[in-house]
């Protein structure tokens, strides 16, 4: 007779009868599925809900509890194999008790007394290819299951493997079975005594010894797992969530008052990632303070440049009435100087009222035209008064022939912030600076313009002697408030400037130079 893991039959002298138990699947009702769906998704919408704190304790837990029911089922599987084997031992002894009694057979009596104390309803042994049944209780047993424990022994890692799982599997029916199989257990018995030793016994006993040791290991389980899950708990919580709870609850108290730069986070001296999260928004929060505070300023300087404008322009336009008197006199300077002195007061009055427009997307297009750019260089010279009696020279180096496509106010403009800026770096250099060459020219210093054409491209240049631009300034140059190389400057003339040329589609770039300061204007044609 063949020996396998799960087999039917009966032991050699033992005529009985097979029962196998039919298993029946309760039906589910059509509703259930949909029942734990609502009831997942009910339970996850709580899970979002939860803090932090309480999400970390809650998978904390779950997975250290995961953790002890992969170390709790396999334990239980080696309990079950272990009981079985002791009581194999146990019904080894039994029969060499039997087999040494001097009148060649055990009394009834003394057979059930064998098999009670091993917890066994029969033994039988195989020797040389013969099964022996050596103890057999009064009433004879049904085998319901037939377990072999010598499937594993002398095969290779994957007969292990098997047999480890089979093993897991197994316990596991014996805890949700009902405990009234009548097993057939088949190993090896110890010391030669045989080839084969065979027992029957009852299930039940086995499922109180393993519900037992699973009580046990199921309590010390739980109390590891809370223990661990305490600890991990409170190490993560320290290390991480506090931290986190700490910067989202700045970040709130930030937002209600950003310009409040006490309610800017203080970092940690951390060299983690949570460490850098904390420079980095305190970083981030002090700009943004910072650029806030400049926006209010901003604000009240255009409220106050609101009202300065009002009243200068109804000043210039008293200006211009009086202005037309001129025009009548006849001395040869009035009438030389006038036209100049009331187109000066006309773009006054027009920059007077596009003032608000600065920095709003309503800067007025560019109204492009051809004209000769030697007499608008000139005319931006005669509006400032170069060259100078103080010693502040001129020089224009523009082809008289050059025509540049442009906007002729919004080109008047770009060059009058630079020229003008030209000579106030001149007097804040001073004479203690000047070179011998500027000195032997200019006296003070030399403000140039020079332009040439390169196909659909001019280029003009304005030069100057002076300082240079600082490398502290050039970082901001073309930006409002920001950008002035002169204490007391606001920075407007240079980001006015860049911003009329980019209007045109071309640029304005400050060139390296060693000395002075060197401005580049490129305007390209319409089309080009």
């Amino acid at each position: 007779m063949p020996f396998g893991r799960v087999q039917r039959g009966s032991l050699s002298g033992l005529d009985q009868k097979v029962d196998t138990p039919v298993s029946s699947a309760t039906p589910t009702a059509a509703s259930a599925p949909a029942r734990l769906w609502r009831l997942a998704r009910a339970s996850l919408e709580r899970l979002r809900h939860l803090g932090l704190s309480s999400k970390l304790l809650l998978l904390t837990t779950t997975f250290v509890m995961l953790a002890e029911i992969l170390i709790f089922v396999p334990s239980v599987a080696n309990f079950r194999i272990n009981w079985l084997t002791d009581r194999l031992m146990a019904a080894q002894l039994a029969s060499l008790a039997a087999e040494a009694s001097p009148v060649g057979g055990v009394p009834q009596g003394l057979q059930n007394e064998l098999l009670r104390t091993a917890q066994v309803r029969a033994v039988a042994l195989k020797r040389n290819d013969q099964r022996l049944l050596i103890l057999q209780s009064e009433m004879p047993a049904a085998i319901d299951r037939t377990y072999d424990l010598t499937m594993a022994e002398g095969r290779g890692f994957g007969a292990a493997v098997g047999a480890r799982v089979a093993a897991i599997w197994d316990a596991i029916v014996v805890f949700t079975g009902p405990g009234d199989r009548m097993l057939r257990i088949v190993g090896s018995p110890g010391g030669g005594a045989g080839d084969l030793i065979e027992i029957v016994l009852p299930e039940r006993p086995l499922k109180a010894a393993m519900v037992r040791f699973g009580l046990n290991i199921l309590g010390l389980s739980v109390i590891i797992s809370l223990i661990t899950a305490a600890m991990v708990y409170m190490a993560l919580n320290r290390l991480l969530v506090r931290p986190m709870m700490r910067i989202a609850a700045n970040m709130l108290r930030f937002s209600e008052n950003p310009e409040d730069r006490s309610r800017i986070i203080e970092p940690s001296a951390r060299g983690d990632e949570i460490g850098v999260a904390e420079r980095e928004l305190a970083h981030m929060q002090g700009e943004l303070a910072q650029l806030l505070a400049q926006k209010n300023r901003l604000a009240a300087l255009g409220l106050a440049v609101s009202k300065i404008n009002h009243d200068l322009r109804n000043l210039l336009a008293n200006t211009q009435l009086l202005s037309d008197r001129l025009i009548s006199s006849p001395d040869p300077t009035v009438q030389r100087f006038a036209p100049k002195f009331i187109a000066s007061l006309d773009r006054a009055i027009a920059f007077c009222n596009n003032t608000l427009k600065f920095g709003k997307a309503a800067e007025q297009a560019p109204r492009r035209e051809l004209f000769l750019l030697g007499e608008l260089v000139d005319e931006v010279a005669d509006g400032l008064g170069l060259p100078r009696d103080d010693g502040i020279g001129w020089r224009s180096d523009v082809p008289p022939a050059l025509r540049v496509d442009a906007d002729r106010d919004h080109l008047y403009r770009i060059l009058t912030n630079l020229v003008r800026n030209a000579v106030q770096a001149i007097e804040a250099r001073g004479g203690s600076e000047k070179s011998s060459t500027v000195a032997a020219e200019a006296g003070k210093g030399l403000v140039s313009v020079s332009a040439d054409r390169e196909g659909a491209l001019v280029r003009l240049r304005v030069a100057d002697d002076g300082p240079g631009v600082p490398p502290k300034a050039r970082a901001h140059l073309f930006q409002a408030f920001q950008g002035s190389a002169r204490k007391g400057g606001t920075g407007l003339g240079l980001a006015i400037a860049a911003e009329l040329a980019t209007a045109h589609g071309g640029s304005l770039e400050l060139l390296d130079t060693p000395t002075g300061a060197v401005f580049e204007i490129k305007i390209p044609d319409r089309g080009a």
